[in-house]
């Protein structure tokens, strides 16, 4: 069986690093995957590099200006929607004239626009499109927060400065509908929070939504000796630490405001343990870290497996105190490393997060509760191997990309494309 995956980035942002881990599970249990992008950044031979590289920038530009000129010039909405107005034409890529199964993830940012996309779907292969956030399921925003537009049409986008009857979430939404209408498309939801979002989309009816997380290859992330790993990083030996990460986490999204508030609760708490806040991932406006309530260390961004687990191993909890998250990456790979998480009980980290078991789910936008939480973390002390079995069962590239194989399977079974057939089919071109 041969598998096109295809994502905007190799490894910048969770998407991408949930196909690149994704891709390399289906590769060890006997499928012959293959990723194809954009923006490549590694030397596997399994990532392809789509080649047209200026061609692909004035993709990503163009869809920037037509919607910046929409919004009256105005930077609002300019990056939490897309409208994929301009992409390339991959069906004529060898990787996916060969592939049985197209499995999209995220292909945003002038990767592919609805008119590929409609030659994607009516290509007469499976279509498996995983849901890393709602874009696909809206009309053109990647998060529809408390907009109900979607359920049945979109209009009047909230998140562009010129919403009206006939904006672009109402053009791009029927685009969709056309485009999805008969074809052999199957949603994969990464959480059961994500796939309730999505199947309550007009975009899906008729179509199936199903739910696989993303996986976690264990074998690249381990618990440190607590002491060591923060030795290496520089962190006070007696400290409790409070580790948060985005790819983004001044984005407003991500919550680090609530956290530092928290924070705030319990270090004027009376005789408290001594807290200290571990940051990493991006930052535009470095402002917001100087306002935490207790010392701060920022890493920067962090990336691979290994640097990962150093962080995760030098804290006492992880809190992630987003909007909403569809699955929760950051979450399992603490767990793997014996960091206890702490989140709000709204989005995909529900799935993850067994409340005062194996983590800790306060009420949404409760801060107070989030500070008990964190409190309850820290003096729970669950042990690694609990920690890391609990994510182990769940999430392991086997469980994962066994699933998704199933999934394969019987779309090419509804489809009539069995091994025969795609064997003559190859032999004749």
């Amino acid at each position: 069986m041969r598998v096109l995956l295809v994502n905007t980035s190799e490894q910048s942002g969770g998407a991408a690093i949930a196909a690149s881990r994704l891709s390399a599970a289906l590769n060890r249990f006997g499928v012959e995957a293959r990723l194809l992008v954009r923006d490549k950044q590694s030397a596997l031979a399994t990532t392809v590099a789509l080649p047209q590289r200026c061609r692909l920038r004035g993709a990503f530009l163009w869809e920037r200006l037509c919607l910046w000129a929409a919004n009256g010039f105005s930077r609002k909405g300019l990056w939490s929607v897309d409208i994929a107005n301009a992409g390339v034409d991959i069906t004529r890529h060898p990787a996916f004239r060969e592939a049985d199964v197209i499995h999209l993830h995220w292909v945003n940012q002038g990767l592919l626009s609805m008119r590929t996309l409609d030659g994607i779907l009516h290509s007469g292969k499976p279509v498996v499109w995983t849901l890393h956030d709602m874009w696909p399921v809206t009309g053109i925003c990647h998060h529809a927060a408390d907009c109900r537009h979607y359920h049945s049409c979109c209009h009047d986008c909230p998140q562009l400065q010129r919403p009206g009857a006939s904006d672009w979430s109402a053009t791009v939404f029927g685009q969709k509908v056309k485009a999805y209408a008969g074809a052999p498309l199957t949603f994969v939801a990464v959480s059961r929070w994500m796939a309730e979002r999505a199947r309550e989309s007009a975009l899906t009816a008729g179509h199936e939504v199903a739910t696989i997380p993303n996986t976690l290859p264990l074998g690249a992330f381990e618990a440190l000796p607590r002491q060591e790993a923060r030795r290496r990083l520089g962190l006070p030996a007696a400290a409790r630490v409070v580790a948060f990460g985005a790819a983004r986490i001044d984005n407003a999204m991500k919550g680090l405001p609530r956290l530092m508030a928290a924070l705030g609760r319990l270090a004027s708490t009376p005789g408290a343990a001594p807290l200290h806040l571990l940051l990493f991932g991006g930052v535009k406006d470095a402002a917001l870290l100087r306002q935490a309530p207790c010392p701060t260390t920022y890493l920067g961004p962090v990336a691979g497996p290994e640097a990962l687990s150093g962080v995760y191993s030098a804290s006492d909890v992880l809190v992630n105190s987003s909007d909403y998250e569809t699955f929760g990456q950051t979450i399992i790979e603490a767990m793997a490393c014996g960091c206890t998480p702490v989140s709000f009980d709204r989005g995909g980290q529900t799935d993850i997060i067994s409340h005062r078991i194996d983590g800790y789910l306060a009420r949404f936008g409760d801060i107070d509760d989030l500070a008990c939480g964190i409190r309850w973390a820290l003096e729970a002390r669950l042990p690694a191997d609990v920690l890391r079995q609990s994510v182990a069962s769940r999430y392991s590239e086997e469980a994962v990309a066994r699933q998704h194989i199933q999934l394969y399977e019987r779309l090419l079974g509804q489809t009539g494309r069995g091994s025969h057939q795609l064997k003559e089919e190859y032999t004749h071109d």
